[in-house]
């Protein structure tokens, strides 16, 4: 698969995440206040909750419903209870618009 446009880079609040669904799969992207974009997967490895509805703090983004921190770098969980990481997926910023492959994860 090919990369895609989710959105325009200034469509990103800044420490805000955001969902999308990219060929079926559902990230949360986050802006930091540098302007680095991270993706990683928006599903909560402790329950089936959306990690685009947390919070964000530096670079991790906080689950709103058990309080799990996930690293926006490795996807790994910094605090109780999730144990499991999230996949964390490239991202390409191109002609001002944020392009992600949910084919391609990172490992850190």
């Amino acid at each position: 698969m090919a990369a895609t446009r989710v959105c325009g880079i200034d469509e990103l609040g800044t420490n805000e995440a955001q969902r999308f669904v990219v060929d079926g799969v559902p990230i949360a992207v986050v802006k930091d206040a540098e302007g680095q974009v991270f993706a990683i997967g928006d599903t909560c490895t402790h329950g089936d909750i959306s990690l685009s509805e947390g919070f964000v703090e530096g670079e991790t983004l906080e689950c709103w419903a058990h309080g799990s921190q996930f690293s926006l770098r490795t996807g790994k969980p910094l605090t109780l209870p999730a144990y499991e990481p999230v996949p964390v997926y490239e991202v390409v910023l191109e002609d001002g618009g944020v392009l992600i492959d949910p084919a391609v994860t990172l490992t850190v």
